[in-house]
């Protein structure tokens, strides 16, 4: 099949992502229109024939609107006849809750991924592509007929770090516990990595206890998969700049951003530079000289090129 006869739609906050990769591959656009009722309830219209088609639908689950959204153009555009759909989720809300740590605890990233896994399989090949997810068994939550795909922002990650300072850094994780992933980043760039030592004092309050590496005079670049309050990230700052690290920049691949999270990571006056992809739509609230977005739509598109339609 022609790539010209693959459709890209989007969810209404994530029509800035799709444009990007419509601009990288051949595909055509696919268009719906939306609206909301006096009473709140959402309409969602399909203005292109996809019947016998494929579709490619980009969409978050950022939170229970753009969720909703989500699923019923999916359902949409499988009761109009597509061949086969490939859903492209950028940023997967609700991972943080991807176990029960407590008894009760609801497992909302399971119930997400069961509440997609409900949307029915088109006629051929179906699958939901998720970037650099909080936890790797997410995926497995996925039921039915629906094929789930980790797909990595590394290729962007290393990109905004090499840009920032070549190979004269040290890269570092918040914690330990994405000292793994720190370390595989390192070591693609041939460059040290170091983590801090944390211990959990209650729900809410942890406390530095040590960093394993020598970042006396070097520059630092923190990596950490997504910035929700940026809590984290100033406690590790503050570890490696009383370490005496010499300058600290952050890399993140989900910029969630809550209410103030900005302000306070600018006005803490630790980071000379912040950098985050555009998984998720708060980025585009930022402006700042010190803040920079790098797109993971080459990400996207490539794999979009490579697998068989």
């Amino acid at each position: 099949m022609a790539l010209a006869d693959v459709f890209i739609f989007t969810t209404q906050r994530y029509k800035y992502l799709g444009d990007k990769l419509l601009q990288s591959t051949g595909f055509k656009e696919g268009l719906f229109s939306s609206s909301t009722f006096p009473d709140g309830e959402y309409y969602h219209k399909l203005l292109t024939d996809v019947e016998g088609k494929k579709a490619i639908l980009i969409g978050g689950t950022i939170d229970d609107k753009e969720t909703l959204e989500l699923f019923d153009k999916a359902c949409g555009l499988i009761q109009y006849g597509v061949d086969s759909l490939t859903i492209v989720i950028p940023f997967f809300g609700y991972s943080t809750m991807e176990r029960a740590a407590n008894p009760g605890d609801v497992v909302m990233a399971k119930n997400r991924a069961l509440l997609l896994s409900a949307i029915p399989s088109g006629g051929l090949t179906n699958r939901i592509a998720m970037l650099d997810l909080h936890t790797e068994g997410l995926p497995y939550y996925f039921t039915t007929n629906w094929r789930p795909v980790h797909l990595y922002c590394k290729s962007v990650i290393i990109q905004a770090a090499t840009q920032l300072y070549g190979r004269d850094f040290i890269l570092a994780s918040t914690d330990s516990g994405r000292a793994k992933w720190v370390e595989s980043l390192a070591n693609d760039m041939e460059v040290k990595a170091a983590f801090v030592y944390k211990k959990r004092l209650s729900g809410e309050n942890t406390q530095i206890t040590g960093i394993n590496a020598d970042v006396e005079g070097c520059k630092v670049i923190i990596y950490d998969d997504m910035i929700r309050t940026g809590g984290s990230l100033i406690k590790a700052a503050k570890s490696y700049k009383a370490a005496g690290a010499e300058e600290i920049s952050v890399i993140a691949t989900h910029g969630i951003f809550t209410s103030g999270s900005f302000e306070n990571l600018k006005n803490s006056g630790l980071f000379a530079n912040i950098i985050c992809t555009d998984t998720h739509p708060n980025v585009f609230k930022i402006h700042d000289e010190n803040f920079h977005i790098h797109s993971v739509a080459p990400v996207i598109s490539d794999w979009l090129m490579r697998i068989s339609w």
